[in-house]
């Protein structure tokens, strides 16, 4: 059999072609029309014309165009090979019909070729088999034994061995689109070896090296790899296949290797400055995969100082802000890590840092997010006693009092700051250095929403988020501030002054939280009803997820002021009538804010602790935990209602 005559596709009637200019009269367009052939004068009455070619619109292969004037249905195969009548006759996806250009028997070999090269391999969804798989792996397993072997022979002459270095760059961008199958790709990456040769590349001598095997690192460990696929079940495979290639990769020292990049990178050149980029994103893919690794990220490397410096750095770009996020997520459920920051300054210099922003705002949104970033590391630090020490040392209270004066975008992340400090037993000697420093007058002025200084107007400035924290301040207060002191006699005397105004706005806001709580409880119900009448059971984990929608839907809140109410109740005679008064125009009660703190108190963990005035209340002068207290003010309600 002649191959070559078998695909030869017979050359098609010609005719004369008239090319048209890129702007015709409409004269020409008539008398091109004039020109035109009629049915009888030509066998079939075709018109070509060269269209001039678009720069935006993709070039096609260009199709003879027949009008015939003959039956619609009869299509001429007279000059076809084989008289096939699919030769010029195919239909495309969008219904449109054109000339294949090939006989039965060529479709027919072709399908024989094509059927022969898909035997015998395994491929994904998207077309990546285990053959292309391996064949590349075994590419970059030879350019990387041929690079070390050039560059061991000719260590002092780089002529030598540059053309392997390229052929090596060339096969690890080979290996990106590894991504796209990782169900095949990883377990087989893992298999060849080819992790640790990967990984050996991260002490190459050539930074742009280092820079590519990055690149792939970070392509590979990507969260959203295997995202893309429709199947639940193929998704868990792609999981399965990510897990095993970053065990792998830790079991090879990554986090140490990149972390010394890190210092080794020069991020004045721009691809260095990517280079460190997509380091710090492979630690935040794989801490997102695996929030453990935070503390070996820390304990073993030099990653904790490296982040603290880059964050000093005087200009912004978008790796300081990246420093300071992944900043936030490694403190942000780890003690150790925490202490390892206080240990290191870490409170002096997140303070440093963040005073540039007492006297103007980010001026974008970058900086804007990594000032945020800043605030979230310092309030997840200060859950740590030794943190809070090392805050007051640092004058931290006068710096986000200052914050919260100036009224700029730092304000809210200040109070919520001072939320954070003042908390729990840790907390009372931050609370006395805040009266001190006069915080009870720009903590209740922040509570009643009064206006900036840069503002004409006098309307409420206090967010919902900034009230909760500033709430979360005043409970701190009355928690941590001894009895009959000077420092409680003022905080008192903030809920009696001007007409008992502070009062009411705690009344205020607890009637906002009891309407935002009903709407949850309603829905909360019906659920609970749907579920019972579909044959099922409220088990206990189901009670802690309704509870928790409960303290996001307006309950913590509640909380929050009835626990300060108790407190003022409990101390202050005229304030307790006023509450009394005001509750019920509402029809509400004292035995509503008991209802609430038995809540508070039965949903708290037993080693809760407080300190200050809960001394006082103390056998033998201890510090009473939060139950404890919670029970003292339910029994002091109790006996007044």
């Amino acid at each position: 059999m002649d191959i070559d005559k078998l695909f030869k596709v017979p050359r098609l009637p010609t005719g004369s072609k008239r090319k048209m200019p890129d702007n015709p009269t409409p004269e020409m367009l008539k008398k091109m029309r004039l020109d035109t052939p009629s049915n009888g004068d030509s066998e079939d009455s075709t018109m070509d014309v060269d269209m001039p070619e678009s720069s935006s619109a993709p070039r096609r292969q260009p199709r003879r165009a027949t009008v015939e004037d003959g039956d619609d249905e009869m299509v001429d195969t007279s000059f076809a090979p084989g008289g096939d009548a699919d030769y010029f006759v195919e239909e495309d996806e969008e219904g449109r019909f054109y000339g294949g250009g090939l006989t039965s028997e060529q479709k027919q070999i072709l399908s024989i070729f094509e059927s022969a090269e898909g035997e015998g391999t395994t491929e994904d969804p998207e077309g990546i088999s285990i053959t292309s798989i391996r064949r590349t792996l075994l590419k970059f397993e030879r350019a990387v034994n041929k690079n070390q072997d050039q560059r061991s022979k000719y260590p002092d002459d780089p002529s030598k061995f540059i053309d392997s270095e390229a052929d090596l760059d060339s096969a690890l961008k080979s290996l990106l689109s590894l991504a796209q199958s990782p169900v095949l790709a990883y377990p087989e990456l893992v298999r060849s070896g080819s992790v640790s040769l990967l990984i050996g590349l991260l002490s190459h001598e050539n930074a742009d090296i280092v820079i590519d095997v990055v690149d792939v690192i970070h392509e590979l460990t990507d969260e959203d790899v295997g995202n893309e696929l429709e199947d639940e079940e193929e998704q868990e495979e792609a999981r399965v296949a990510l897990k095993t290639l970053i065990e792998a990769l830790l079991e090879n020292s990554i986090l140490e290797l990149l972390v010394d990049n890190l210092s080794r990178l020069n991020e004045t050149e721009e691809s260095d400055r990517q280079g460190v980029f997509h380091i710090l994103g492979v630690f935040e893919n794989m801490l997102g995969f695996n929030p453990d690794l935070s503390l070996i990220l820390v304990s073993k490397t030099k990653m904790m100082n490296w982040l603290l410096n880059r964050v000093q750095s005087k200009t912004h770009d978008e790796n300081r802000g990246y420093s300071a996020e992944l900043l936030s997520i490694l403190l942000q459920n780890n003690a150790a890590n925490r202490q390892d920051f206080g240990k290191k300054d870490g409170a002096e210099i997140a303070l440093n840092v963040l005073s540039q922003f007492r006297r103007r705002d980010p001026v974008d949104a970058d900086e804007t997010e990594f000032m945020e970033n800043l605030f979230d590391a310092l309030c997840s630090a200060l859950a740590e006693p030794e943190v809070k020490s090392f805050f007051l040392a640092s004058e931290g209270v006068d710096l986000m009092l200052l914050m919260m004066r100036e009224k700029l975008q730092s304000k809210s992340r200040a109070i919520k700051t001072l939320d954070y400090a003042m908390s729990g037993a840790a907390g009372t000697v931050i609370c006395a250095n805040f009266v001190e420093a006069l915080g009870l007058r720009t903590l209740f002025a922040a509570f009643m929403g009064k206006g900036s200084k840069k503002s004409k107007s006098n309307a409420p400035t206090a967010t919902s988020e900034d009230t909760s924290h500033i709430l979360g301040i005043i409970s701190s207060l009355f928690s941590n501030t001894p009895s009959d002191s000077p420092d409680r006699i003022r905080l008192l005397a903030k809920f009696v002054e001007n007409n008992y105004e502070k009062t009411d706005k705690l009344l205020e806001e607890r009637e906002n939280a009891r309407n935002r709580l009903k709407v949850v409880d309603a829905e909360i119900e019906t659920e609970k009803k749907e579920t019972l009448a579909d044959g099922g059971e409220i088990e206990s984990e189901d009670e802690d997820l309704f509870y928790l929608r409960r303290l996001e839907g307006g309950l913590f809140t509640l909380q929050t002021v009835d626990y300060i109410l108790a407190w003022v109740v409990m101390e202050d005679d005229g304030i307790r009538g006023h509450i009394t008064q005001m509750l019920e125009r509402k029809n509400q009660y004292l035995k509503d804010i008991i209802l609430t703190l038995q809540i508070y108190r039965d949903n708290l963990e037993a080693d809760t602790q407080s300190n200050g005035a809960a001394t006082d209340h103390a056998p033998e002068g201890r510090a009473l935990s939060q139950k404890e207290i919670l029970q003292h003010l339910i029994d002091f309600l109790r006996e007044c209602s």
